[in-house]
């Protein structure tokens, strides 16, 4: 009894620190649910008047958290991102420009399901770039999320909404060469592309916008929401997730990673109104069930130790 006692002591502290990650990683979702709503409430603001103060918003957040884990040598963290990082953070600014613009595009529910196609879509560039093995359930998955988009945007040809469509599954694919671009460099740390993306966005959407004349002026209240976006929704998300994923298995982060899909509708219709058409309800349902599949089929818990 003494000796099978003192086995157990020691997973307690894996245990907790599980817990603790899902916990986060769920947080993380509830965190980036809240961007729709937010560019929702932008009503003047432009895609890149919008990512401009978003990026804004975001940088500090993750400046400061970088500056913590790297003992107050931030820069360096960015220095070994290398060419991966860099691509990474390009990669970043197709899919933060791609989002914004299809939730202004298309309805919340249309992008949120499409956005979701990104961890397909980087299953499919880590096969073809990196040579990397797909299990034969992603390919099945893969399969039937193709089918579920061709049903949801077949109905957006009809209504002629496709271009919002189109423009949120080119976010997802700057999400999924986000992912891939980590794995090409072997990143141990999301944090520094993070930053990087966040830095080539904000210069770009300012040289858009001086150079096309649309300029910074927004409303003060919009100014705001952006600022509350890029800090809070999108990077205090950001550095949930990247606590949380180090201690949840990758299938279930595809699982958790759901609240962010889900809630993201929900907060639109309650405090806006704004519904989804069944077409919508229908494809992402069946999207919805491809992702699960998927995760599900490679369900395996084996957490290290939650360290900070």
């Amino acid at each position: 009894m003494a000796e099978r006692a003192l086995h157990r002591i020691p997973a307690r502290p894996a245990d907790t620190g599980y817990v603790a990650g899902v916990i986060m990683v769920a947080m993380a979702g509830v965190c980036w649910s809240l961007i729709p709503l937010g560019i929702r409430l932008i009503e003047s603001g432009t895609v890149w008047q919008v990512l401009f103060y978003r990026s804004l918003g975001m940088l500090p957040m993750i400046f400061l958290l970088m500056a913590w884990r790297s003992g107050g040598r931030p820069f360096k963290l960015i220095l070994d991102a290398g060419v991966p990082g860099v691509t990474g953070g390009l990669a970043l600014v197709m899919a933060y420009a791609g989002g914004i613009g299809a939730i202004q595009l298309t309805s919340v529910a249309n992008a949120a399901f499409l956005f979701a196609t990104s961890p397909f879509i980087a299953a499919l560039l880590s096969f073809l770039l990196l040579g990397e093995s797909v299990r034969k359930a992603t390919w099945v998955a893969m399969l039937i999320g193709v089918a579920a988009i061709g049903f949801m945007v077949a109905d957006s040809f009809t209504t002629g909404n496709w271009t919002g469509d189109a423009i949120a599954l080119m976010s997802a694919f700057g999400f999924a060469l986000f992912t891939v671009t980590l794995r090409w460099g072997r990143a141990g740390d999301m944090l520094p592309v993070i930053f990087l993306g966040g830095v080539f966005a904000l210069e770009l959407s300012g040289i858009v916008l001086w150079g096309t004349g649309q300029g910074f002026g927004l409303p003060v209240k919009e100014i705001a929401i952006a600022l509350f976006l890029g800090f809070v929704a999108l990077g205090l998300g950001m550095v949930l997730y990247t606590f949380g994923s180090r201690v949840v298995p990758g299938a279930e982060l595809a699982l958790l990673a759901m609240t962010e899909v889900v809630l993201g509708p929900i907060w639109v219709w309650l405090l806006l109104g704004e519904t989804a058409k069944t077409a919508t309800l229908i494809g992402g349902a069946i999207l919805m069930a491809a992702i699960a599949f998927n995760a599900m089929s490679g369900l395996r818990r084996k957490p290290p130790p939650l360290t900070f």
